[in-house]
């Protein structure tokens, strides 16, 4: 019996040589034989040749508590051996982008997978006076020199921070670059409009110096130390979600 149609032939592996590459806006194909890679925990989809995987949950004890205090971070797996490996996180879109000897600062559920030779750690994001009102604020920093696949829902919009002042809802900040600056807005809109419900964008990211600030299309992207703010005191920080 003969399949008809062109469902494979449109379908078929990328012939992309990059160490990371995009099979397609929704899964990344890496190539095992550059070295071992971080990828988020349950993120494979397929694979051809030989690859192990090892859990590597929040990725030692010591970012295990912070994940555990802050609510950020990301459980990882270490990636090894030889042929394709494909990843991918609810269809959502992949962005891929090469670090050399620089760093971003990322929502900890948007890291898709990195090269094992970028260091990371979670980090307090100094906000200023807002962030303290908020509660505190934290990000998955990622640096050094290899690639790193993020993913976000939609497709985003990347602004230079340093052509006019940038502000951002919380919740669909996904990333910004080394030489960004931030601290938080809270835009009340008076008394009389937070006790009618307010706009629903009381909380503001606000964005300067050098670089980029990358923002999808959804307002669903949690910001760290949201748990620990909600348990804590359940005013303007639960409103903030890292």
């Amino acid at each position: 019996m003969t399949i008809h149609g062109s469902l494979f032939a449109d379908h078929s592996e990328t012939k992309g040589t990059d160490p990371f590459t995009l099979q397609n806006k929704k899964m990344l194909k890496v190539f095992m034989q550059y070295g071992p890679v971080m990828a988020k925990l349950g993120s494979m989809v397929a694979y051809q040749g030989d690859v192990r995987f090892q859990n590597q949950g929040s990725g030692g004890l010591n970012k295990m508590l912070k994940s555990k205090m802050t609510g950020e971070g990301v459980k990882m797996m270490t990636c090894e051996g030889t042929g394709e490996l494909f990843l991918a996180d609810l269809a959502n879109e992949i962005q891929v982008i090469y670090l050399e000897n620089d760093m971003i600062s990322v929502n900890g559920n948007s890291i898709l997978a990195f090269s094992a030779s970028i260091d990371w750690d979670i980090k307090r994001i100094n906000a200023g006076s807002g962030g303290m009102m908020a509660g505190g604020l934290y990000n998955v920093e990622l640096r050094g020199t290899g690639y790193v696949a993020i993913v976000t829902e939609g497709e985003p919009v990347a602004f230079d921070v340093s052509a006019a002042p940038t502000y951002a809802d919380a919740q669909a900040v996904v990333m910004w670059t080394a030489g960004v600056s931030m601290d938080i807005r809270v835009d009340t809109g008076g008394l009389k409009s937070m006790l009618r419900g307010g706009t629903g964008e009381l909380v503001q990211m606000a964005f300067g110096g050098q670089g980029y600030v990358l923002v999808q299309p959804a307002e669903n992207v949690n910001t760290g130390g949201a748990q620990q703010t909600q348990q804590s005191s359940g005013g303007l920080g639960g409103l903030l979600g890292m």
